[in-house]
């Protein structure tokens, strides 16, 4: 059972990102206020739950959330800042573009930089403790994948529509085969990546 709330007296926030470990794409991040008492018995860690799931569970959160938004930062500034700090820009960029303005940001992870004052705190897998952060993942996660499938339309051979753009089998054996694409990553160095066998090391898959 996930928590409700950090604390009842301030507006809670809940962030999370989805795409820190691709080999390709952009990151998404998502910002959800909910009503304290909100509920729904599928709503987890996006992870955990299956993906005809998630979708039922965004269109619930959406309209039923206080405020709700997602935002994204492309590969290109992935390549420039690095990807923990493209995925604290995201979260900061769906937090601006909330209707209304929160008083706590629960934080799912380790790592956040302040925006703009608000009191934060890092929870390490928070989508699976607190309501608003598990809703943020499930939006991060199907907006992102969303967003996948339309550019598998464009490059299918990378097999987007499965692995989303993680670093599944697959999809590192069409890098070897086709190369890299304008949307991967290029500060992963992906083409370097090999070990003694001459395999591309995998990255984490989500």
């Amino acid at each position: 059972m996930l928590r409700s709330y950090y604390q009842k007296e301030l507006l809670e926030a809940g962030c999370d990102e989805a795409g820190r470990g691709c080999l390709a794409g952009p990151v998404f991040a998502a910002a959800v206020i909910l009503p304290l008492h909100f509920e729904h018995p599928l709503l987890n860690d996006s992870k955990q739950v299956m993906e005809k799931d998630r979708y039922e569970l965004r269109a619930f959160i959406e309209a039923n959330a206080l405020a709700f938004a997602v935002a994204s930062v492309t590969n290109k500034e992935i390549d420039r800042i690095n990807i923990l700090k493209a995925s604290i820009r995201a979260m900061h960029l769906a937090l601006k573009k909330l209707s209304l303005s929160p008083e706590l940001i629960l934080v799912d992870g380790n790592r956040f930089t302040s925006y703009k004052k608000i009191p934060h705190h890092c929870i390490i897998k928070g989508d699976a403790i607190f309501n608003s952060i598990a809703a943020a993942s499930i939006l991060a996660k199907t907006y992102r994948d969303d967003h996948m499938l339309q550019l598998h339309q464009k490059y299918p051979h990378y097999g987007w529509d499965q692995n989303k753009g993680y670093g599944t089998a697959f999809h590192r054996e069409a890098i070897l085969k086709h190369g890299q694409c304008r949307h991967h990553r290029i500060s992963f160095k992906l083409k370097q990546r090999f070990d003694e066998q001459g395999q591309l090391f995998s990255l984490s898959e989500k």
